[in-house]
C-alpha cells in the first residue's frame, strides 16, 4: 500500500493553525457576513456627499476602511478553511460567497476614486487643513493623482469592479484542477516503498540520491499535467487576455506597465532585471556545468536539478529542530524580534504538515487586527526549514507593518514583499556555515545556496521573461496555444540553462504547473526581492555599531507598510533599487560562491 496521505480530521492539532484568531466559528462568520452584506448596500449613502466637504470625504473614507477591515478578514478565514482541504464542499461554498461579497464590495466602493479624481490636488489640501482626520490620507492622496489618467469613469469602475469574479475564474479552475482534482499516482522510493506523488512530496522526491526514483517521479508528475495539457493552455490564455483587457480599458501602454504602476515600479525595473541576468548566464552555465560534474553524468537531465551533488548528506531536520535552529539565526535581529517569532511558533500562527486535499507550496497570510498565519507542507527537510524562515520573515513583516501603520497604510507592496522572507533565509544560511564544522555539510549548505540563487534569481526571471513574452504575444493577438507557449518554454529553458543540460520533453510543459502565473508579473520581485535582502543582511551581519544600526533601518523598512512609495522605502533604509546595481552584486556574490564550491568539492 502506498504511504497514505492523512486526512485533516487524523492530523495533530497541536500543528494546525488557530483560524478561530479571525472567526469564533463557522457560524460567526456567517453572522458577520450577513452584517457586512447589508452595511453594503447601504454604502451608497456616501455617494452625493462625498466631495462636498471635508467631514463628509472622512466619514466616507472611515466607513470604507472599516468595511475594509471586515471583509479581509471573512475572506480571509474563508479561504484558509479551504486552504485545509480543498475538497470539503462547505468551505468551497464558503469560499465562493467570500468571493462574490468581495466583488460586492469592489463594486460599492467603485465610485469613490473616480470621485475623488473631480477635485484638484488644491481642493484636497484645503480639505486636509479643515479637518485633521484627513491629514493621515496625504500619501493615498498624492497616489491616487498619480494614477488619474487610469481611473474611468464611476460608471466604467463600476462596471469593472462588476466583472471581478469573473475576472478570477482562470486563477479559481487552475487552482481546483492543481490541488483538488489532479492525481499523479504512485512510486517507489529509494527503500522499495510505495509512494503517492503529491505537490507536498515532489520536491522531496526529486531530491533523492536514487536517480531512478527522480526520473520516475519526474515523468508520473507531469504525465497528469500532459493529461490536461489543453485544458490548463486555454486555463492560461484567459487569464493573460484578462489581464491584457484590464490594462487596455485603464489606458495602460501594456500589462506589463499596468501591473508595476500600482506600486510605482517603472516598467526597466523589470526589464533591467532580464538584462542583468542575461549577463550573468555564463556563471549560471558554470554552475549546470558544475552540477553534471559533481554527479558524474554523461548527461544532465531536468529530473537531476534538485538532487544535492554533495552525496551521503544527512538533510533530515524534524519541525523542533527547524524551530529551535531558525530561532537561533535571527538572534542578531535583537530579543523582540526573536520573542515575536517564538510567540508564532507556540500560538497557533502555523499549519504544519500536509494533509488530503490543502492547498500544496507554503504562504504566509493573514487581516489586519490579528496575527498574520502561516501555512507550510512541512516534510523534515533542511529546505522545509528555509521555508519556515522565509514565510516567517513575510509574517514579520506584516506584524510590524500592523502594529506601526494606520489601515490605510497597513500593506505593502509585492514588490518589498519578498525582501523581508528572504532577509530571514540569508541570516539561517549564514548561521548554519557558521555553526556547521563537517566539510561536507559545509559544502551542502554552500550549494543550497546556490540553489537559491538558482530558483530565486535565474529560475524565476526566466518566468518573468516567460510572462513578459506570452503577455506581447497576445497583446499582439498571437494565440496561446499548447504548441506556443511549451515551444516558447522550451527556448527559454535552453537558453538559461546552457549546453550542459538535457531538456526533457516533459520540462516545456512546466509553465502549465506554476500557480503565480496566474497573478501575473509577480515572481520578478522574487529576484529583485533576494537581491535587496542580500544588501540588508550583509549590513546586519556585520555586528557592532554598524550592525546595530543596519537592523534599526531594517525594522522601520518592515514598520512602513505602504506609507510611501516602494522605492523610496526601500532608499530610506540604504538599498537603491532603482538601478540595477543591487542585482549585480547578487549575482556576484553567486560567482563567488561558485569558486568556493568548486573548491569544496574538488
Amino acid at each position: 500500500m502506498p504511504n497514505r496521505i492523512q486526512k485533516r480530521s487524523e492530523s495533530d492539532p497541536q500543528f494546525q493553525w488557530n483560524p478561530r484568531d479571525l472567526a469564533e466559528s463557522d457560524g460567526a462568520w456567517q453572522k458577520d457576513f450577513e452584517a457586512i452584506l447589508d452595511q453594503i448596500s447601504s454604502f451608497g449613502k456616501h455617494r452625493e456627499s462625498l466631495t462636498q466637504s471635508a467631514a463628509a470625504l472622512l466619514a466616507c473614507l472611515s466607513d470604507r476602511n472599516q468595511l475594509n477591515r471586515v471583509a479581509v478578514r471573512l475572506y480571509v478565514y474563508a479561504n484558509m478553511k479551504l486552504h485545509e482541504d480543498s475538497a470539503e464542499a462547505a468551505y468551497q461554498a464558503m469560499a465562493d460567497k467570500a468571493e462574490n461579497m468581495v466583488t460586492r464590495l469592489s463594486s460599492a466602493l467603485s465610485f469613490i476614486e473616480p470621485s475623488l479624481l473631480t477635485l484638484n490636488g488644491e481642493t484636497l489640501t484645503r480639505f486636509q487643513e479643515e479637518e485633521p482626520g484627513l491629514r493621515l490620507y496625504a500619501h493615498y492622496f498624492e497616489d491616487l493623482l498619480r494614477q488619474k489618467d487610469h481611473v474611468l469613469s464611476p460608471e466604467m469602475e463600476k462596471l469593472l469592479a462588476d466583472a471581478g469574479e469573473i475576472s478570477s475564474a482562470a486563477d479559481n479552475i487552475f487552482s481546483m484542477l492543481n490541488n483538488a482534482d489532479m492525481k499523479f499516482g504512485a512510486v517507489q522510493n529509494e527503500r522499495g516503498e510505495e509512494m503517492e506523488v503529491t505537490h507536498g512530496r515532489y520536491t522531496a522526491l526529486m531530491e533523492s540520491y536514487d536517480r531512478s526514483v527522480r526520473q520516475k517521479t519526474f515523468e508520473t508528475y507531469y504525465a497528469a499535467y500532459e493529461k490536461l495539457k489543453n485544458t490548463l493552455a486555454a486555463t492560461y490564455s484567459a487569464s493573460v487576455k484578462k489581464d491584457a483587457f484590464f490594462s487596455r480599458a485603464r489606458k495602460y501602454g501594456s500589462s506589463l506597465e499596468a501591473a508595476l504602476s500600482g506600486g510605482h515600479i517603472p516598467s526597466e525595473v523589470y526589464t533591467n532585471l532580464i538584462e542583468a541576468v542575461h549577463e550573468a548566464l555564463p556563471s549560471f552555465h558554470r554552475y549546470v556545468h558544475l552540477r553534471k560534474k559533481a554527479l558524474d553524468l554523461p548527461e544532465l537531465h531536468m529530473y537531476d536539478i534538485y538532487t544535492p551533488i554533495v552525496p551521503h548528506v544527512n538533510t533530515e531536520c524534524p519541525y523542533e529542530k527547524a524551530q529551535e535552529t531558525v530561532l537561533a539565526a535571527l538572534a542578531p535581529m535583537g530579543r523582540e524580534y526573536v520573542d515575536t517569532v517564538k510567540s508564532a511558533f507556540q500560538n497557533g500562527w502555523i499549519d504544519v504538515y500536509e494533509n488530503e486535499g490543502k492547498r500544496s507550496g507554503a504562504y504566509s497570510w493573514g487581516a489586519y487586527g490579528c496575527h498574520p498565519f502561516v501555512l507550510l507542507n512541512y516534510d523534515n527537510k533542511i529546505d522545509d526549514m528555509f521555508t519556515l524562515a522565509h514565510e516567517m520573515g513575510h509574517s514579520m513583516h506584516s506584524h510590524y507593518t500592523w502594529a506601526s501603520q494606520p489601515y490605510i497604510y497597513g500593506d505593502y507592496t509585492i514588490f518589498l514583499a519578498e525582501v523581508a522572507s528572504t532577509v530571514n533565509e540569508a541570516l539561517l544560511m549564514d548561521h548554519m556555515r557558521k555553526t556547521v564544522t563537517d566539510k561536507a555539510m559545509r559544502a551542502y549548505l554552500v550549494n543550497y545556496f546556490l540553489e537559491q540563487f538558482r530558483g530565486t534569481v535565474f529560475r524565476q526571471t526566466m518566468f518573468a521573461e516567460f510572462e513578459m513574452i506570452t503577455h506581447q504575444m497576445a497583446e499582439s493577438g498571437q494565440p496561446l496555444t499548447v504548441e506556443s507557449l511549451s515551444r516558447l518554454y522550451r527556448e527559454l529553458n535552453d537558453k538559461y540553462y546552457g549546453p550542459d543540460m538535457t531538456a526533457d520533453s516533459q520540462i516545456d510543459l512546466e509553465w502549465s504547473r506554476i500557480p503565480h502565473f496566474y497573478n501575473a508579473f509577480y515572481v520578478f520581485q522574487y529576484a529583485t526581492g533576494f537581491s535587496a535582502a542580500i544588501a540588508f543582511s550583509r549590513r546586519i551581519l556585520a555586528g557592532g555599531a554598524e550592525g546595530e544600526k543596519a537592523v534599526e533601518a531594517y525594522i522601520n523598512f518592515l514598520k512602513s507598510g505602504s506609507s510611501d512609495y516602494s522605492i523610496a522605502i526601500l532608499r530610506k533604509a540604504g538599498v537603491d533599487m532603482s538601478n540595477p546595481a543591487p542585482v549585480r552584486e547578487a549575482l556576484r556574490l553567486f560567482s563567488e560562491l561558485l569558486g568556493e564550491m568548486e573548491t569544496l568539492i574538488g
